[in-house]
Formats: C-alpha cells, sequence, structure tokens
C-alpha cells in the first residue's frame, strides 16, 4: 500500500479489521477514528478500542439510534 492510500486509524491496528467480524452478525466492522469504536451496522453496536485492544464484548457495546 503506498503512502497516498494508507488510512489512518489512530490507535487501531488496520490489520485487525481484516479478521474482526460482529460477534452477534458475524459481518464485518468498520472504524470510528473519531470515537474510537467499531461500528457494526446491521446490529447497531459500537465496541470501544482501548489501549489499540477491540473489546468485542456485546455488554461493552454501545447501542446505536
Amino acid at each position: 500500500m503506498s503512502e497516498d492510500t494508507k488510512i489512518n486509524y489512530g490507535k487501531l491496528d488496520p490489520r485487525l479489521l481484516e479478521v474482526l467480524a460482529c460477534p452477534v452478525t458475524k459481518k464485518p466492522l468498520t472504524y470510528n477514528e473519531k470515537t474510537n469504536e467499531l461500528i457494526s451496522e446491521k446490529a447497531k453496536l459500537a465496541f470501544p478500542v482501548r489501549d489499540g485492544i477491540p473489546i468485542m464484548l456485546v455488554e461493552e457495546a454501545r447501542e446505536l439510534d
């Protein structure tokens, strides 16, 4: 990947997005750098990322409107 096409994932290693999936829907996640959360659009959940570590527990997720 060239320098021009790199995406800034803040504190999250972008390689994690290639292997992580929503624990509820098993669908891919997107990263919201502003809130530092992994978003599951289908489940309407936002999973926090703390110190670069995704917290993939449903109990820790925030419900999206």
